[in-house]
């Protein structure tokens, strides 16, 4: 937080791994590339339509008085949160971080301006064109995340309509689509709580072999409606509880699953006592409430579709995989 020696020399080396960081987790990997450009479709005023590591032309002008003036301006102690977990007691960790970090002065920090995302007028549509073997879809509807919407449960009602259509091999995307139907190869929902702005619901997957992105686009469509016309079913919502629950205690096993939840819940402004009550939000979902929030958010006015048309590979080897939660 003090001290770091920013020098031309150290600049100029990590600028080249940033960009060749780049170049392997985004412009070799034609997920990542779809992702990317779906972000920067689907929002037009917030920053998350520009990525976290900046375009190829953002980290090649950087300079050196760049990332000073951003140091300078952010790392400041009433921007941090410290998170310690462990075999530890509040007295110490409190003696510890003032020892450390209490002589560090705060600063004023500069002031937030309104980034107000504009409601979307209509579905959007783009096509990525990339060396790939196979296509691939992306579907993204704006959603709320728990700390900006008015409504308590419906992030939780989202999170478990996620669960709903992929939550393992009883899940309608695993039974219908890739087992029943055999129009995906692979498929998956994901939706995420937390953040401090705009929200997405996303599902994304590849078609099977003889099948096209229309196709799977219209399965996934069709098993949506489904839902926001018929509602869920008493097991599968069961099922999913059952999923949360396991999941909640599995990371209370790990010491840094158990930090990294707190420092989420403060990051973005709720209190970190709501990490306890996660499995008594998501036992109170009704089926109804899963019906609603279907209906209310998964519609065509806030859907963004991105489709990747594969082009021939010119280098005679694959991208690696990527894991699409990890660009999310």
């Amino acid at each position: 937080m003090q001290h770091l020696d920013l020098n031309e020399a150290g600049f100029r080396k990590e600028n080249q791994v940033v960009m060749e960081e780049r170049r392997m987790r985004t412009e070799d990997h034609p997920q990542a590339q779809v992702y990317e450009n779906l972000m920067a479709t689907t929002f037009e005023a917030n920053p998350y339509r520009r990525p976290v590591i900046g375009w190829m032309d953002d980290i090649r002008h950087l300079t050196l008085d760049d990332v000073k003036r951003w140091y300078q301006r952010w790392y400041v102690p009433n921007n941090v949160t410290l998170v310690v977990a462990g075999d530890i007691t509040p007295d110490a960790v409190h003696k510890l971080a003032q020892q450390y970090f209490g002589g560090i002065p705060a600063r004023a920090l500069p002031e937030r301006k309104p980034q107000v995302e504009p409601a979307q007028q209509g579905i959007k549509r783009i096509v990525v064109k990339a060396p790939a073997k196979v296509p691939y879809l992306l579907m993204a509807w704006h959603a709320p995340f728990l700390h900006t919407n008015p409504v308590e449960w419906q992030p939780w009602a989202l999170k478990v309509l996620s669960g709903v259509l992929d939550g393992g091999a009883g899940s309608r995307f695993g039974n219908a689509l890739i087992r029943q139907q055999q129009v995906a190869s692979d498929v998956s929902a994901g939706y995420d709580l937390l953040g401090r702005g705009p929200g997405l619901f996303v599902v994304d997957g590849t078609p099977a072999n003889g099948k096209s992105v229309a196709d799977l686009e219209a399965a996934i469509r069709g098993q949506i409606a489904d839902i926001a016309q018929h509602g869920v079913r008493a097991d599968e919502l069961e099922r999913v509880k059952a999923q949360v629950i396991a999941e909640n205690v599995y990371q209370r096993d790990s010491v840094f699953y158990q930090a990294m939840l707190l420092g989420q819940f403060a990051t973005v402004g709720l209190p970190v006592d709501e990490v306890n009550n996660v499995v008594a939000h998501v036992s109170a979902v009704t089926a109804e409430q899963v019906q609603q929030v279907a209906r209310q958010y998964l519609v065509d006015d806030d859907l963004t579709v991105a489709t990747l048309d594969p082009q021939p590979w010119n280098n005679h080897h694959d991208a690696p995989a990527i894991d699409m939660h990890e660009l999310r």
